[in-house]
């Protein structure tokens, strides 16, 4: 998986919709603010690479609420971490039963898809998400979930340069250029339609975002070196 996405907020109210308007929010006493925290918690220590960490707290918030899909999809990230991709889908489905419209665990199986090279149907579900026309934060995310799977497959028939710079642009615009992973994978589409120097200044403006993990600026650096190499991505 290239990247993590998922907030939560101290009340949790999730920002995956049913109709793309009307939020679903789930009402939390103090016992399920407790089991939040932990998911929260596990969710941060795996974008900081502690799996180990969020692996413990995850499992302990599935072992008080069995059936909390929060959890459920936090330990889907870890199992797709670990290369454990059908565990991982089988979180994914059951977070979507409970919640359809959580598109966090949409674009996590259409990922995990990516992974196991089942291109047809990631292109699938990238394309149903979008066409859902979910809230312009979640829509940023697609987009670029999509326009990076569009610039870097390694199938060639999956791939289409010029969508993905279209896609990527809207999703930077959506995001006000804020957003190093979005502004990184406008500079990959820009890769694959062999525009490389537009692919090195945005991976360049990408290293420049404030507080930028040395994570992600290392990854970005290892891009700019292939783009001045002309080659582009493939995943």
């Amino acid at each position: 998986m290239r990247r993590v996405f998922l907030v939560f907020i101290a009340t949790f109210v999730c920002a995956a919709v049913t109709d793309g308007n009307v939020p679903i929010v789930v009402e939390t006493g103090d016992a399920k603010r407790n089991v939040m925290k932990l998911c929260s918690d596990a969710s941060e220590q795996l974008r900081n690479g502690d799996v180990a960490s969020a692996k413990r707290n995850i499992n302990e918030a599935l072992r008080i609420d069995p059936k909390l899909w929060p959890a459920l999809y936090v330990r889907a990230e870890i199992f797709a971490r670990e290369g454990k991709y059908a565990l991982a889908i089988q979180d994914c489905n059951e977070a979507l039963r409970q919640n359809r419209g959580f598109i966090d665990a949409a674009l996590l199986r259409a990922n995990i898809n990516v992974a196991l090279r089942k291109y047809a149907d990631a292109s699938k579900e990238f394309n149903s998400l979008i066409a859902m026309r979910p809230p312009t934060v979640i829509l940023s995310r697609a987009l670029s979930e999509r326009a990076w799977f569009q610039a870097t497959c390694p199938e060639a028939s999956f791939r289409n340069g010029q969508q993905a710079v279209k896609d990527a642009k809207a999703a930077c615009s959506i995001v006000a250029w804020k957003d190093e992973d979005m502004i990184d994978t406008l500079a990959a589409a820009y890769a694959e339609t062999g525009d490389f120097d537009s692919a090195v200044r945005y991976a360049q403006q990408a290293l420049a975002i404030k507080d930028i993990s040395p994570r992600v600026a290392k990854r970005i650096q290892g891009h700019i070196a292939l783009f001045q190499q002309h080659k582009p991505i493939r995943s």
